[in-house]
């Protein structure tokens, strides 16, 4: 299965990065070209420990769904997301914090399967490995834009 690794240096404070990062609010308005949005389960706030939600999207030009649940949660510096309905054959997603002397180390290992075997493979390595590692990396830019400014205080 594919890993994308990404590290983010984030200067603020941990709880302000954990929480940004499991916010559904934050996560529509960095989605907002694939017109994201929450339909079922947590569709505001904070998502915690065996919550879910259920995102709509567009990606490629297909309108689909994925429901991922929180399956793991250590305040404030990890959680994980699972698929737990959607068109891949699995996803998981950890997100990491760890203090640093001026900021905040973020961590996301997002660990992907696609469908269709080796079709699928075959997509992993040609688009889905860039075209997720893009989607996660301007996520993670708008995290470290919101956790950096007082724009956090309007989701928090």
């Amino acid at each position: 299965m594919p890993k994308i690794k990404l590290k983010t240096i984030i200067h603020a404070d941990i709880e302000i990065c954990f929480n940004l990062a499991r916010s559904i609010d934050l996560h529509s308005i960095s989605t907002a070209k694939t017109h994201e949005k929450a339909v079922d389960g947590k569709m505001k706030g904070l998502i915690e420990l065996n919550e879910f939600v259920t995102w709509e999207a567009t990606h490629f030009g297909v309108r689909q769904r994925l429901t991922s649940k929180i399956t793991a949660f250590e305040r404030p510096f990890h959680f994980r997301d699972e698929q737990q309905k959607g068109i891949f054959k699995r996803i998981y997603h950890d997100h990491y914090f760890q203090k640093l002397e001026d900021g905040v180390l973020m961590t996301d290992e997002f660990t992907y399967e696609a469908p269709f075997g080796i079709l699928g493979k075959w997509v992993e390595k040609l688009i889905l490995t860039s075209y997720l590692t893009k989607f996660l990396e301007e996520r993670n830019q708008m995290i470290k834009e919101y956790a950096e400014s007082d724009l956090h205080k309007t989701i928090l």
